[in-house]
């Protein structure tokens, strides 16, 4: 296997489709009578799930769970017009029997469907039936671990978007109608099942494969620590179960203490090869990647996206901006940086922690929604080929840089999250040390030659004994756990994690512009000196500003002088009204009335 680039999925599709594919004739020799016979098919077997959960970048024109093109929903992101709006009714249908990585974009997760339960109780049942006569203990212990880190890694996924769900242990037959119609059980009863198959597997997953990039306990070991943090914070904040909290998080830190105490990794990168760079074999920082081959016909296009050509809407917004922290550790409104108050482009990149020059182009780009355009995802090469012709790995859908799929710095702020949540628990206090080998050292990687001729500083390392205290702070959140919040939203832009964060957290109304207007502002723009361009007959009654007073000023042609403040998005208006039911999506209510027709009843979500 090529890193995870080549997956063999047609004999995987034959054996493990549903049961009407089972019933054909096969169409090559192997079927499920003959086909586990050995490890070599297991592995075979194993690889079709990895475009499925080891995402990268997806794939060609494909959207779905990739940074920037898929993940765009949350108040980091503004787009002109009209903000995109939550669900407002339960669907028709929310049934899919696809088995392409398909999902709910404004829940970040998958629909109602539960074919890829089914394909890991599937290897799970065909693991046991190989256990001694084909497989010896250690081997059987692996691939019964891969079958359960794929169930989970389902499950977590299934209940972070509907909640309760119905779990399954094996594969139901079709005449099984009470199994196969059954209701939802309770999301900590499924999630208790996921932390058994999750502890299975941080015992029992080999910690190497043979390849770097096949799945393997450390990898397993990330993933498990992002989902135990989402499942132990929601038990914490939205169901006030203390008990679970303290499990899942203490879950979360064992995966974490696995990778970080391994020293096979470190924070010895800088930013932006991450995630631009055309080959990330031997990156240090980088635990899995997806790798990318023309040669073979597998490409993306996430990269063009980011040439600074390509438009941008959503973009980021002034709250976004007003997260991210000067070079001296401090908020903007508490640090001792010249003309760290400032919000132009310019000073921004001047003052704030590297990762905002890395992750934004640094003068305003018309082609983005509020004109800080955002360049994270593809190499520095790239956006200088802006108004010629771009190389194939720059534009389209021919893209070819690699896609980390779980990077070492994850780890280290699921880790410290997880730390500092059971602490409130009663559970240790988190240390200096602990400060130092995630949060800081993250903080310390090197710098690209590119940010170092702009002059761009690392940040000052987050010191326990003088954690700043965010005048912006929620009440409710303690300082220390803050500033962990904050590292996440500078370091994961247009990645997997904003809206699930703030939905863990319970804190969705962070979305509501109608509370804080910063979602609908983009950042502080000089017009006449920094964008005149923009300063025409087209842009009259359309082009708006608001000074710092909160006055806002719209171009008429002649107050070209007075086009200086924060940008306010071509006709911003805030989204819908919502309520906390948007946490959780409905189900289908076809789904409901196929289960009301055989007699059964499936649950709609809460106050759906």
């Amino acid at each position: 296997m090529k890193k995870y680039l080549i997956i063999l999925v047609t004999v995987v599709s034959i054996i493990s489709g549903c049961d009407e594919y089972l019933d054909r004739p096969p169409l090559t020799q192997m079927n499920d009578e003959n086909y586990w016979t050995s490890e070599n098919n297991l592995r075979l077997f194993a690889n079709a799930f990895y475009p499925q959960y080891f995402v990268g970048y997806n794939a060609t024109w494909g959207v779905d769970y990739a940074p920037l093109r898929g993940y765009y929903f949350s108040d980091d992101f503004t787009t002109t017009g009209k903000q995109i709006n939550f669900e407002a009714q339960a669907p028709d249908s929310r049934a899919s029997f696809s088995e392409t990585a398909s999902w709910l974009t404004t829940y970040a997760g998958p629909t109602w469907n539960f074919s890829w339960v089914r394909k890991a109780n599937l290897m799970l049942e065909r693991v046991e039936m190989m256990n001694g006569d084909i497989l010896e203990e250690e081997a059987y212990k692996h691939w019964s671990s891969v079958a359960r880190f794929f169930r989970g890694y389902e499950y977590s996924r299934l209940v972070s978007v509907f909640g309760d769900v119905p779990y399954y242990d094996r594969v139901v037959g079709d005449a099984e109608l009470d199994l196969l119609y059954k209701d939802r059980d309770s999301r900590t009863f499924v999630m208790d099942k996921v932390y058994d198959d999750f502890k299975y597997v941080l015992e029992n997953m080999r910690l190497n494969d043979g390849n770097p990039q096949s799945l393997n306990r450390y990898i397993a070991a990330g993933f498990i620590s992002r989902f135990m943090l989402f499942e132990g914070t929601w038990q914490k904040y939205h169901l006030n179960n203390e008990e679970k909290a303290k499990q899942y998080l203490q879950l979360a830190i064992d995966a974490g203490d696995l990778v970080l105490e391994s020293g096979l990794w470190s924070f010895s990168s800088d930013f932006r090869s991450l995630f631009g760079s055309e080959d990330l074999a031997g990156n240090p920082e980088v635990l899995m990647y997806r790798k990318y081959d023309a040669a073979i016909g597998v490409t993306h296009h996430v990269a063009s996206y980011s040439n600074i050509t390509e438009s941008q809407s959503p973009a980021a917004n002034l709250d976004l901006i007003k997260s991210f922290i000067a070079v001296d550790g401090q908020p903007y409104q508490l640090s001792s940086v010249p003309d760290a108050d400032k919000f132009d482009i310019g000073s921004l990149v001047a003052t704030r922690d590297p990762r905002f020059e890395a992750t934004f182009w640094d003068v305003p780009r018309a082609q983005s929604a509020t004109l800080l355009y955002a360049d994270k995802f593809i190499s520095r090469e790239g956006p200088t080929y802006a108004g010629g012709t771009y190389p194939p790995q720059y534009g389209s859908n021919t893209n070819t840089n690699d896609a980390p799929v779980m990077r070492l710095a994850e780890v280290a702020l699921n880790w410290i999250e997880a730390k500092a949540e059971f602490a409130t628990l009663g559970g240790p206090e988190v240390t200096q040390v602990d400060l130092d080998a995630s949060i800081n050292a993250i903080r310390n990687r090197p710098l690209d030659d590119v940010a170092i001729d702009k002059g761009i500083q690392k940040t000052a390392p987050l010191l326990l004994a003088a954690i700043p205290d965010d005048p912006d702070r929620d009440a409710d959140v303690p300082p220390l756990l803050w500033e962990i919040r904050r590292e996440r939203r500078m370091e994961f832009v247009y990645e997997h994690t904003r809206l699930m964060d703030i939905k863990r957290w319970k804190k969705i109304r962070y979305m509501d512009g109608s509370v804080n207007e910063d979602l609908l502002l983009g950042p502080w723009v000089d017009f006449p000196n920094e964008f005149p361009e923009w300063l025409v007959e087209a842009k009259v009654d359309k082009l708006k500003v608001q000074k710092e007073n909160g006055t806002v000023v719209t171009y008429n042609g002649s107050n070209d002088s007075d086009m200086v403040g924060f940008y306010i998005p071509e006709n911003v208006s805030n989204r819908d009204p919502f309520t906390d039911r948007v946490y959780l999506a409905p189900v289908g209510n076809n789904q409901i009335s196929e289960y009301a027709q055989r007699g059964y009843t499936l649950s709609q979500t809460p106050d759906w």
